[in-house]
């Protein structure tokens, strides 16, 4: 197995490809948090991608929040939500003729909610998401000193582009898992809001709300990395 550098459309990457002697199953687009943190160099999730046989592509997005909104630092002209739906499945095609709907997205808090927001625009292209302790309800992130103060004018602005208001009931990913462990103070409450958001409307999802190990951060997503990536295996083929 081995990790590398790579420039998608002027952006950096890091990029995993386990050792095997055939072909790759498929490609995990995994989004990081605000922290910035990537699988590189996480040996949890580098013997899951290995066990099976999932390259993993960790583009770099510093605090953009992975929505459709423009941020300077990230791009004057497009939107990280448009890089990722144009330019990862073409740069997957180039490299290793792997195409949607083959490239599931998974991701972590900021990344977590920017993997549903991806999928929930562009449901068809990435069918299968994961989202760990996702912040769906970002907005009550805003006037705290984060980019989303940059990013948006106001609080309702910030509601606007969460993911929970771009789920649409007749075009959806048809495989999605949410995951939050219920002692995190920062997710929980928005995973909950979701997940009774996607009964009511009556769209297919599984979660695991139960599980707890530290209430948040890295602990916790390396306690659910053989679930997050088994259920991607599982379901990308």
């Amino acid at each position: 197995m081995s990790w590398s550098n790579t420039v998608i459309a002027g952006k950096s990457a890091e990029v995993f490809v386990p050792s095997s002697s055939i072909g790759p199953v498929g490609i995990v687009l995994f989004l990081h948090g605000y922290d910035g943190v990537t699988l590189k160099g996480n040996e949890t999730y580098e013997r899951e991608l290995t066990r099976h046989n999932l390259i993993a592509i960790c583009p770099s997005g510093p605090h953009c929040w992975w929505t459709d909104a423009i941020y300077g630092p990230f791009d004057e002209e497009q939107s990280p939500v448009g890089f990722l739906a144009e330019n990862i499945p073409a740069y997957c095609l180039e490299q290793w003729q792997i195409a949607p709907p083959r490239i599931a997205v998974c991701g972590v808090e900021m990344g977590g909610q920017g993997a549903l927001q991806l999928a929930y625009r562009h449901a068809r292209q990435f069918p299968v998401v994961v989202a760990i302790s996702p912040k769906v309800d970002f907005e009550t992130w805003w006037g705290h000193g984060t980019s989303l103060d940059t990013i948006f004018d106001d609080q309702e602005a910030a509601r606007q582009r969460t993911a929970i208001l771009h789920l649409h009931p007749l075009n959806y990913p048809k495989h999605q898992y949410l995951l939050c462990d219920p002692n995190d103070v920062y997710c929980f409450d928005g995973v909950l809001m979701l997940a009774s958001k996607l009964s009511s409307s009556g769209v297919p999802f599984e979660q695991e709300l139960n599980a707890t190990h530290g209430g948040f951060g890295w602990t916790y997503a390396n306690a659910m990395a053989q679930r997050a990536i088994e259920y991607i295996a599982m379901k990308i083929q």
